[in-house]
């Protein structure tokens, strides 16, 4: 286990109450645009230049969810390439059920559209599993995988609790849903179409995993609401090249809770692709 040190709580919001401020819109991008991807249009924007780092959203989400980390990476020299995921923020839907491996296609797509033969991976929820199914599947296009928060098969999933915190996320959620998509009614169809594909996917074997063996890090957050403590040690464990980063005090909205801490794992994760030893 490591966790960096330096790492400080500033510009805390562990309720969540000013998302509306801290998420209200991204910064200028360099380029931005839609490529067609297995039939649908995806959305997709670029932040800066250098080492290209892919940041991929978590369920309901778009790539405004990362307002707080796109400036940090910029200004450490990374080129950020955002996605929303089919069927959500500005990106289309074609009415059919949602899968990871569709979602990893559709970043192959965007790194193919924009020239990049290989990448790093930020994903959080189900950006992760995104990743982690293209890390699978195409081990020679991700650089490394930051993975947070989301499991791997149904046993590191928690009970469900509705809370303060979790309701003001879905208010934002369909609120931004509504401002963004080429159908902003639907939120509703969508969302159970994500939740469909998040109770019966992934489901990878402890086999499945040890054979990958792009550089993981696998991060758990100490009070995450969905995800188990122990299945993220697990995955950590068990991938074929990854190490594990707990970030403490905050939950599985840790990159709105504390940018600051959760940024400056994002950037020792990075840092570390470029240093021989450890």
């Amino acid at each position: 286990m490591h966790n960096d040190e330096g790492v400080h709580a500033l510009e805390s919001d562990d309720d969540l109450l000013h998302l509306e401020e801290r998420l209200s819109a991204l910064p200028d991008p360099r380029r931005h645009g839609y490529v067609d991807a297995q039939g649908v249009r995806i959305w997709f924007a670029v932040f800066g230049s250098g080492p290209p780092v892919v940041l991929l959203h978590g369920g309901m989400g778009n790539s405004t969810n990362w307002a707080c980390l796109i400036p940090e990476l910029v200004d450490h020299g990374y080129c950020a390439i955002t996605i929303d995921s089919r069927a959500q923020g500005r990106s289309f839907w074609d009415g059919k059920p949602l899968h990871y491996t569709d979602m990893a296609a559709d970043v192959r797509q965007v790194l193919d559209h924009l020239h990049i033969s290989r990448a790093a991976i930020v994903g959080w929820s189900d950006g992760a599993d995104t990743g982690l199914v293209l890390a699978e599947t195409s081990p020679e296009r991700v650089h490394a995988l930051f993975f947070f928060a989301c499991n791997v098969d149904a046993s590191g999933t928690k009970p469900f609790e509705m809370t303060p915190r979790i309701k003001r996320v879905l208010q934002h959620h369909r609120k931004q849903y509504a401002a963004l998509s080429p159908t902003p009614d639907n939120f509703d169809e969508v969302f159970e179409a994500v939740q469909r594909m998040q109770s019966s996917e992934p489901n990878y074997l402890a086999a499945q995993l040890a054979r990958m063996d792009v550089p993981t890090t696998v991060c758990h957050a100490e009070n995450d609401e969905f995800i188990f403590r122990e299945h993220l040690a697990y995955l950590a464990d068990t991938l074929g090249n990854a190490r594990f980063v707990l970030l403490p005090g905050v939950g599985h909205f840790a990159p709105w809770q504390q940018p600051a801490l959760f940024n400056t794992a994002v950037i020792a994760f990075l840092k570390r692709l470029h240093t021989p030893t450890e």
